[in-house]
């Protein structure tokens, strides 16, 4: 048996400068250090150009018609750094000053979910693969990435999916919180159609997505596979 070559993979690099710059090189070292020192900072800093970084994908897929460009997040990432340089020196991956944060590999620890025992099952035909599933995770996408006008209307779908796909599994109180749903869901899904959700909205809708993942994340925990 011949055994083929390994292929190199490429890969791209995304760098995402602040608009407005710091008043000097002291000044933009202070930010560097306390960034060390502050992890609550430190993620907000990480948020803001991962969000950014959504918005430059999202408008990617648009632009081009292209579905399959995804969007990444931080543990995705090869390598992740913070720091400080001249504009196009940055761009161009130098920089003045900067530190490479730790890896955010995937846990090691077991799963009470068994992920990879349920993989094998779903690739296996053992176990059935749900709509909801997949609708729930691009539900969830979108309002990670502050698509809120995308995750109200997946959302919807998304509920009616899990109340028709596991009628019947559901215990009858986490039911009638899931149907309850329905109507924040709707005004939600409906403000999409016509334009930004206000904060309300985006609090029911967060609300209504995280119901349906415990609902889901529950079968998971009591399948067997």
């Amino acid at each position: 048996m011949t055994e083929g070559e390994p292929v190199a993979v490429p890969t791209n690099r995304a760098t995402i400068v602040r608009t407005k710059p710091f008043e000097n090189e002291a000044v933009a070292q202070e930010w560097l250090e306390r960034l060390r020192g502050d992890r609550a900072e430190l993620d907000a800093e990480l948020a803001d150009g991962v969000a950014v970084l959504a918005r430059t994908l999202h408008a990617h897929r648009l632009a081009h018609s292209d579905p399959h460009p995804r969007d990444v997040s931080p543990r995705q990432a090869l390598v992740v750094r913070v720091g400080f340089g001249d504009g196009e020196s940055v761009v161009d991956g130098q920089y003045a000053s900067a530190w490479e944060l730790p890896a955010q590999g995937a846990r090691t620890r077991r799963s009470m979910e068994a992920p990879e025992e349920r993989f094998a099952a779903l690739l296996g035909a053992r176990e059935r693969a749900l709509a909801c599933e997949e609708l729930g995770l691009r539900a969830r996408a979108d309002l990670d990435a502050g698509r809120m006008r995308e995750a109200a209307l997946q959302a919807r779908v998304a509920l009616e999916a899990v109340l028709a796909e596991l009628e019947g599994e559901i215990p009858a109180q986490r039911r009638a919180v899931i149907e309850q749903g329905r109507t924040p869901i709707g005004r939600a899904a409906n403000a999409a159609l016509q334009g930004e959700l206000d904060a309300d909205l985006v609090d029911s809708l967060a609300e209504v997505v995280r119901h349906m993942e415990s609902v889901l994340r529950s079968r998971r925990l009591s399948s067997s596979f």
